[in-house]
């Protein structure tokens, strides 16, 4: 999805490609169309996207499914262009924007208008920071949604603790991995038995095939961080230490709830915290990580990269090994 940036005097308006859906389900409901091209309005950006990144969030919001995903649009869609985490350049501002011109090189994460998989997409001023010259803008793209979770995720761990992160596989299962172990943890994968050797490759001392090995049933663990949840809290439970913390950010309606309610008695009575991570978004939050990676102490992985055209076959992809057939 690379493109060139915008020059001076380019005409507003003219229409530009973009991957759209107008109902929740499978990739087949995507298609390109030829939409109109936005214009910023006060405290927005306009940004020629370079490259977006796919996180499960995109895979949820095309389907519709958790129910969460569809605050904004219970029966069709909010928006009806997905991708949320982009890099690009400024193609134009809004009136109040003070912080960026066109030319600029920008990131950061769009989760509230989303428009990623297309040639151009607002965003907030709120929500964008100057691109690290470093850092290409695939490489950039990847940081904002995934690399806050992990680092707020894994947040708190200390040397010589036992952490379990449960769909480690993925993009921030791979920062909360190298994360955990600068802290000088022992870490712990679980993913599916083809991203084994991935978690491995990252630095996880143990990886686990969650469809051999229940995990709730090894440990003891000082610190989960679930990126899929759909277990039982009274399972979550058994697997944490005395004093250990379970954290999920993800995962199925019924276990979210679980873990808001049951969870919270559960952990008072057994001395054991288990929360939902509340996630905190914008660059104060993600350009910490993406430093981290400029200065080589976070490596960033890209797995496959795609064309705007292929987009439909990359949400597939992502969505070939999703938890929705997890066990609760």
């Amino acid at each position: 999805m690379a493109g060139r940036p915008p020059g001076p005097g380019r005409i507003r308006g003219l229409p530009m490609r973009a991957v759209v859906y107008d109902r929740y389900g499978p990739p087949d409901v995507l298609r390109i169309e030829d939409v109109a091209k936005p214009a910023p309005g006060s405290g927005q950006v306009l940004v020629k996207v370079a490259a977006t990144s796919i996180n499960l969030s995109d895979w949820e919001t095309l389907l519709g499914s958790p129910m969460y995903s569809r605050i904004g649009g219970l029966r069709t869609p909010a928006r009806r262009v997905l991708g949320s985490d982009i890099a690009g350049w400024v193609d134009a501002v809004g009136p109040d924007v003070t912080r960026f011109r066109p030319g600029d090189e920008v990131y950061g994460d769009n989760l509230m208008l989303k428009g990623g998989f297309a040639e151009y997409a607002i965003a907030p001023e709120s929500a964008l920071a100057h691109k690290p010259a470093a850092l290409t803008f695939a490489e950039a793209s990847t940081i904002p949604q995934a690399g806050v979770i992990a680092h707020q995720g894994i947040a708190g761990a200390v040397a010589g603790q036992r952490v379990l992160i449960n769909g480690a596989g993925g993009g921030s299962g791979a920062f909360a991995i190298q994360l955990a172990k600068q802290l000088g943890a022992e870490v712990i994968g679980v993913d599916n038995a083809a991203k084994l050797d991935f978690m491995r490759s990252v630095g996880a001392d143990e990886v686990i095939d969650y469809r051999r090995q229940d995990f709730t049933r090894s440990g003891p663990y000082d610190l989960i961080l679930d990126l899929v949840a759909h277990r039982s809290v009274f399972a979550y439970r058994r697997a944490l230490a005395p004093g250990g913390r379970y954290r999920c950010v993800g995962g199925s309606v019924r276990a979210l709830l679980r873990v808001l309610t049951i969870g919270s008695a559960v952990g008072l009575l057994t001395h054991r915290r288990l929360g939902v991570l509340a996630v905190k978004e914008g660059p104060a939050h993600f350009e910490p990580v993406a430093e981290l990676c400029v200065a080589g102490d976070l490596a960033i992985h890209i797995d496959r990269t795609f064309t705007l055209d292929e987009v439909p076959q990359a949400l597939a992809w992502v969505g070939e090994d999703t938890p929705s057939a997890r066990s609760s």
